[in-house]
């Protein structure tokens, strides 16, 4: 049975951190691209962050560029995001992605995670 489970969601403050965990079983993580998405109430979900498979290389959305960090580590099949200096915007559930080949998509990728909701309110 394949799952890939998120972890790390709370309650913060602004400028506060969080490091969120995805979790692959089933599967070989390190064959495939990641993605964490992002989505707020009353907003289209937006992809934040992919990491590649090879080399590791990795983009970001502006919104989050210089305070989210991807990364993963492929013994552990597990993926992570870092996020500094959390900002109320913030505030969405977010949730992890692989897909073979590229970075996933919405509608285009090979696993999908559940979600973990993220709060940034004083």
């Amino acid at each position: 049975q394949t799952q890939f489970v998120e972890s790390g969601g709370g309650l913060v403050q602004p400028g506060e951190t969080l490091r969120l965990s995805c979790a692959a079983s089933g599967f070989t993580l390190s064959w495939y691209f990641i993605g964490w998405f992002r989505q707020a109430p009353g907003k289209e979900r937006e992809e934040v962050a992919c990491v590649a498979s090879s080399d590791g290389r990795t983009t970001y959305a502006d919104s989050v560029k210089g305070r989210f960090t991807i990364t993963r580590d492929n013994a552990k099949n597990t993926a992570y995001l870092q996020m500094n200096s959390l900002k109320p915007e913030d505030t969405a559930i977010y949730y992890c992605a692989a897909r073979f080949g590229n970075c996933p998509q919405q509608n285009l990728h090979d696993y999908w995670g559940q979600g973990t909701q993220v709060t940034v309110s004083s």
